[in-house]
C-alpha cells in the first residue's frame, strides 16, 4: 500500500538537501504558469488528466479542515512546455469553496488555474510545504506517468490558497525537465 507524502514547511527544508537546480522553483511565490510560460519558449499548455468529486487524501482534507470521509472537487493536470510534462499539478476544492465568484473554478477545463489565482486580488497563500516523493508514494506514480523515464525521487510542493477566505489546495510536483531549467 503506498503511503501519502510526507510534507514538511519550508522553514524547516534545508537548501542543500535538495537539488539546487529545483530549490528556486519550489521556494518561488510567483506564478508557477508565468515561470513555466517565462523559461518555455515552446509554448505552454494545460492537459486536464482528470476532474471529479472525490475523497482527497487525509493529509489533504485535514489540511484544509475537511471531515474525514468527505468529498472534494480533484482536479489534476499536467503543466507542459511543448510536448513535454514539466509539471503535475492536484487541486483540492472544497464544495464551500466553490460558491459565488469562485465557482468558475470548477469549469477550468484548459485553463491555467495560476493564472486566474493570482489575478484575483482577494488571493492569500499560506507558507509553502515542500515534500520528496519516491515510488511508495500516493502521488508519484500519478506524477510520472507522462514521463518518458521514471526518476528515482521528485519533488513538490502545495500550498492552501485562499480566494475571499476561501480555501483550495494545490500541490505541484517537478518533473525532471524542470531540472534542466536555467536559472
Amino acid at each position: 500500500m503506498r503511503r501519502e507524502p510526507v510534507w514538511q514547511p519550508q522553514s524547516r527544508v534545508r537548501p542543500r538537501t535538495v537539488p539546487a537546480s529545483l530549490w528556486h522553483w519550489l521556494v518561488d511565490t510567483a506564478s508557477l504558469t508565468q515561470r513555466i510560460v517565462y523559461y518555455c519558449d515552446q509554448g505552454f499548455r494545460v492537459q486536464v488528466i482528470n476532474q471529479k468529486w472525490q475523497r482527497p487524501m487525509r493529509n489533504e482534507a485535514r489540511l484544509l479542515q475537511l471531515k474525514q470521509g468527505n468529498h472534494a472537487l480533484v482536479r489534476q493536470v499536467y503543466l507542459y512546455c511543448g510536448d513535454t510534462p514539466w509539471v503535475y499539478a492536484r487541486t483540492i476544492l472544497p464544495p464551500d469553496t466553490l460558491t459565488g465568484p469562485q465557482r468558475r473554478l470548477a469549469n477550468l477545463k484548459s485553463r491555467s488555474l495560476g493564472a486566474m489565482l493570482f489575478a484575483d486580488p482577494s488571493m492569500q497563500r499560506d507558507e509553502v510545504q515542500i515534500a520528496c516523493l519516491t515510488a511508495q508514494d500516493k502521488l508519484f506514480n500519478l506524477a510520472t506517468r507522462a514521463s518518458e523515464a521514471a526518476p528515482e525521487v521528485i519533488w513538490g510542493r502545495r500550498s492552501v490558497f485562499r480566494l475571499s477566505n476561501k480555501p483550495l489546495l494545490v500541490t505541484e510536483i517537478f518533473l525532471p525537465p524542470v531540472q534542466k531549467c536555467p536559472l
